[in-house]
């Protein structure tokens, strides 16, 4: 493997904030940037400028998105999104993060 993977995983929290809760983890096959945001729009937002800005080619969402935030987010971009499924997530009082994030 020659090329390191840039990817990108967004997690949702109350009062997750980007521009500071944020963190690398480097290997030398993949470089992981960690990401809080607190909403779906603010996940696009963030989605669209690490794509763009950071050269992240792959991203990957906590299980507190729903299917709706993974549409958004994964229209957002051109590169792979996947996610962490918890239809009921044990960090936002056991509900889906469609239920509060629409």
């Amino acid at each position: 493997m020659s090329n390191v993977l840039k990817a990108a995983f967004i997690f949702i929290a109350p009062n997750g904030n980007p521009d500071e809760h944020r963190s690398w983890v480097r290997t030398e096959a993949v470089e992981l940037l960690t990401v809080a945001v607190s909403d779906y729009a603010q996940a696009e937002k963030v989605a669209r400028s690490l794509v763009e800005n950071e050269n992240i080619a792959a991203i990957e969402l906590c299980g507190g998105f729903g299917a709706t935030g993974t549409a958004v987010v994964a229209e957002a971009v051109e590169v792979p999104v996947g996610v962490v499924r918890f239809d009921i997530h044990p960090g936002l009082g056991n509900v889906s993060g469609d239920k509060l994030f629409k």
